[in-house]
């Protein structure tokens, strides 16, 4: 047996907007105390939320994790504050959840797309209270994967979103979906798994005031992530936390993963989703959660779980 909740939590971040309210998913096996599960943290990308998780955080609950999945600032039910969208900020938001909810540390990080960022920026902010990281699916800011790609035709919105003073929201105003619609049906394989009814939850996300506007924030601030990532490589060197880099087996993003790494990670291992394009944890679900499930029992800290 497995519970899931949906939950609130008012995380103070020094704004003048106030308090930042993050709406996270929680799963938890409910015949244990949920205080001695290791936890997993899972990061969502764009143009999704926490929702793109529904299917992995009972089988991950089952496997001995206290799972969250909480909405970034920004995004799904979290606030939309007008700035903040750089990914070492927003993950300093996740960190001041964790700490708000008194879980164990360290713990297990996992980001897709745009989550891998803030998970790569969680990973080397605070490092101690990381047990590991599986992250994928995104060309890393200041790696030599973004600077080949991010003028490309695929690659098209990382311009797009970045033009100042509100221009790109105002031609996806009212077209939300069609303009979604295009990531969803380029990006995935096995596109039965992301039916109407999911992508019309996603449209309605982002279709709410302000959340195309942040949305579009968290790319306007991928030169100051690049910047920022590569001086922190510089400062502190690779970072030592056990990394996978996690993509899906017919992903345009595979052939990029284990090198992306390296340039980041010592000795980062990489694991392919079988039968997935871009969405891992809606394509494939189950191959999904085996891969994170065989990562973490490799991790020491986590070698002592239960099958």
């Amino acid at each position: 047996m497995c519970s899931i909740h949906h939950r609130n939590a008012w995380i103070d971040v020094g704004d003048d907007e106030g308090p930042l309210r993050l709406h996270y998913v929680e799963a938890v096996a409910s015949d244990n105390a949920r205080k001695d599960k290791p936890v997993v943290l899972l990061i969502h990308g764009f143009p999704q939320t926490s929702h793109q998780y529904r299917h992995v955080m009972a089988p991950l609950a089952s496997h001995g994790f206290h799972v969250l999945a909480p909405d970034y600032r920004g995004a799904g039910k979290s606030s939309r504050p007008r700035g903040g969208y750089d990914k070492a900020t927003m993950a300093e938001d996740l960190f001041k959840l964790v700490q708000h909810l008194h879980v164990p540390l360290p713990i297990h990080v996992v980001g897709h797309d745009l989550g891998g960022m803030v998970a790569h920026a969680f990973a080397t902010s605070f490092p101690q209270a990381t047990a590991s990281i599986a992250w994928g699916e995104c060309p890393l800011p200041g790696s030599s994967h973004y600077e080949a790609c991010r003028f490309s035709v695929a690659k098209f919105h990382f311009l797009f979103h970045c033009v100042p003073d509100g221009l790109p929201e105002a031609l996806v105003a009212g077209r939300e979906g069609l303009y979604m619609q295009q990531f969803f049906d380029r990006l995935t394989v096995r596109t039965e798994n992301l039916s109407p009814d999911t992508i019309r939850h996603y449209v309605e996300a982002y279709s709410r005031p302000g959340a195309m506007r942040a949305g579009m924030d968290t790319y306007r601030a991928f030169e100051a992530d690049a910047r920022r990532n590569i001086e922190v490589r510089q400062a502190q060197g690779s970072c030592t936390v056990p990394s996978l880099l996690i993509s899906g087996a017919l992903s345009s993003h595979a052939s990029e993963a284990a090198a992306m790494g390296a340039e980041f990670y010592t000795s980062p291992k990489t694991a392919l989703v079988e039968g997935s394009g871009h969405y891992l944890a809606e394509e494939n679900p189950a191959d999904f959660v085996a891969k994170l499930v065989a990562f973490f029992k490799s991790v020491p800290s986590a070698s002592d779980l239960s099958d």
